[in-house]
């Protein structure tokens, strides 16, 4: 019998752990060791190469064989990601670690939010799923805003130990993770075992949900313009909060007060996670339309190069991408068939990888010169 009280807070416990960290504000590390920001940008296209590679792959396995196995191999990848770190001393290691840590989100995306809306669906109760990823958002923010917070804690002591610190959390985080419990609903067709060799079985399960979920897309129009929308705009917000831990460094912002610049930025995605919550009645395309000028006007203040503004900016533009990705995953999740979850969230993540592939180095260079 599941506890779904318990299956909640344990992936709320899991979701403190594995955003609460000291190496959050991994761009002014990074910057601090002596790297440009077009290295950085390298690296983090590293991070959505790995991703659009594996996006789906891992999305596929968490349908075929468990979503809580695969967000244990994701805190396993995450470990490995934080030990390379701790060894590297050249830009190909650290690629090579963010494309671990780029595993460790790919083998968690999808994973979680399936297991926690089948969960809901299990007990009857995924209305509160809203409710649910507006907590998460909230989570996240808070978390990340924390790990900013302390980043000049990371640059006092450091980039080694502080990774070291962040392999310790990665295994916590794999024993609580251990508390959960697994949720496959689907038809019995899907879960009944197919003969032949494990190979053969394996590719025939892995076509069919590839082609199932393709064929779901193609007949769902409502569901492909969501997540092509949703991932654009988020990868704008995404792209400004990340270069304005160096941009606001280049503005005369002071080390001690970047962490709080930072911090402040997060709390606007927990102002947009519960602000959204109070707009159930609003259409979504009319959410839309608010949270994309949003995140766009943030980008034209932080052109300003005054470093207060420049804050407000990555406050406004969090609070946008929060409320809308919040709608927009309640939305999706209504559509998604239960059997394909874990996959349809993976290439919504996946059409996320691909423009951030595109704007990456883009940014990189247009935050380098501006």
């Amino acid at each position: 019998m599941l506890n779904l009280k318990k299956q909640i807070n344990t992936l709320y416990i899991t979701s403190v752990l594995d955003n609460l960290s000291i190496t959050g504000a991994w761009v002014a590390i990074l910057a601090a060791r002596g790297f440009s920001l077009v290295e950085i940008g390298l690296a983090e296209t590293c991070f959505h190469i790995t991703s659009l590679i594996f996006e789906i792959p891992s999305g596929l396995m968490a349908d075929i064989y468990g979503r809580k196995k695969m967000l244990l191999v994701s805190n396993l990848m995450t470990f490995v990601g934080n030990i390379v770190m701790v060894l590297s001393n050249s830009l190909g290691l650290v690629c090579l670690s963010i494309s671990f840590h780029a595993l460790g989100y790919n083998f968690a995306s999808g994973s979680g939010e399936a297991l926690a809306y089948d969960s809901m669906k299990l007990s009857k109760a995924e209305s509160g799923y809203e409710k649910y990823v507006s907590n998460q958002s909230v989570i996240y923010r808070i978390a990340s805003g924390i790990s900013t917070l302390v980043a000049g804690v990371a640059l006092l002591i450091g980039y080694r130990p502080a990774y070291l610190l962040s392999a310790v959390s990665s295994a916590v985080t794999f024993a609580v993770t251990l508390r959960l419990k697994e949720v496959m609903p689907g038809s019995e067709e899907c879960r009944e075992p197919l003969r032949g060799s494990r190979l053969k079985a394996l590719s025939i399960q892995v076509v069919t949900y590839f082609r199932d979920s393709l064929i779901f897309l193609v007949n769902n129009r409502r569901a492909t313009k969501l997540m092509f929308a949703n991932s654009f705009v988020g990868a704008i917000d995404v792209l400004l909060v990340f270069f304005l831990q160096s941009t606001l460094m280049n503005a005369g912002i002071s080390d001690w007060a970047l962490g709080i610049a930072l911090f402040i930025m997060q709390l606007g995605g927990v102002a947009g996670a519960r602000l959204v919550l109070k707009l159930k009645d609003v259409r979504y395309v009319r959410v839309f339309i608010i949270c994309t000028i949003g995140v766009i006007s943030s980008v034209i203040l932080e052109h300003t190069k005054i470093a207060a503004i420049m804050v407000l900016g990555g406050f406004l533009s969090t609070l946008a991408d929060d409320a809308l990705q919040i709608r927009s995953d309640a939305l999706l999740q209504g559509m998604f068939p239960s059997d394909q979850r874990a996959t349809l969230i993976s290439i919504s993540s996946f059409t996320f990888s691909v423009i951030m592939i595109v704007l990456s180095p883009l940014a990189g260079y247009f935050f380098s010169v501006w």
